[in-house]
């Protein structure tokens, strides 16, 4: 993201041409509570920005992008951020577990999805600085709400192995035929329901909130 970019205005009230408007609560410090909305324009802002760093994306530089998303929660962690912005960083956790995961195998077209999501937060250059005091990572976390809405089918089928594998180990049932089973029958889903979302929204002539198909 170019340096000295500038936040996303704000639409007008009287602007009623957005088909579509985000509205996002931000709570600072218990004390204050801050409402703002993101537009269409504002959508597709995020959208360019995720697209433009998924291009220099490669195999190779993979594990940077694990790394660096990381990194970024270790360093959130040891601040004094807002409630929200905690919360929402902390769901990179779930993203980065996602593709780690070995019995998850997450490939290809899957895996680069949720690779392209994170390696925004691997792109040294942000909307708003880190360094700002309280308001350093409200970009990040503004890109993981928009990332993990977009990747929610991905997300439930993922927590649904994880249980799935819970409830296995309790019983002591170790057979390996059981849980690749489940596990191409939830990425199955995964895609199907994908299919029909992009069928909606082409019939809406509407589109995904950060577009990652």
């Amino acid at each position: 993201m170019p340096r000295g970019s500038r936040a996303p205005k704000r639409p007008h009230p009287a602007d009623k041409k957005s088909a579509r408007v985000r509205r996002i609560s931000v709570k600072l410090r218990c004390i204050m509570k801050i409402t703002f909305e993101l537009s269409d324009k504002d959508l597709r802002y995020f959208r360019s920005v995720l697209k433009k760093v998924g291009k220099g994306l490669s195999p190779e530089n993979e594990h940077v992008v694990l790394r660096e998303a990381e990194y970024l929660l270790e360093e959130v962690k040891r601040t004094d951020a807002p409630e929200y912005v905690q919360n929402r960083i902390g769901q990179l956790s779930k993203l980065i577990l996602m593709l780690e995961d070995k019995d998850w195998r997450l490939e290809g077209a899957d895996r680069k999805r949720v690779l392209n999501a994170l390696a925004y937060f691997a792109d040294p250059d942000d909307l708003i600085p880190d360094r700002v005091p309280g308001l350093g990572y409200l970009d990040d976390a503004i890109m993981v709400e928009l990332v993990v809405q977009d990747l929610k089918h991905e997300i439930e089928a993922f927590d649904a192995l994880v249980l799935f594998r819970k409830e296995r180990k309790k019983k002591r049932d170790a057979s390996p035929d059981g849980l690749d089973t489940r596990r191409t029958s939830l990425q199955g889903q995964v895609r199907r329901r994908r299919l029909g979302d992009r069928a909606r929204h082409a019939r809406s002539r509407g589109r995904s909130p950060i577009g990652l198909w």
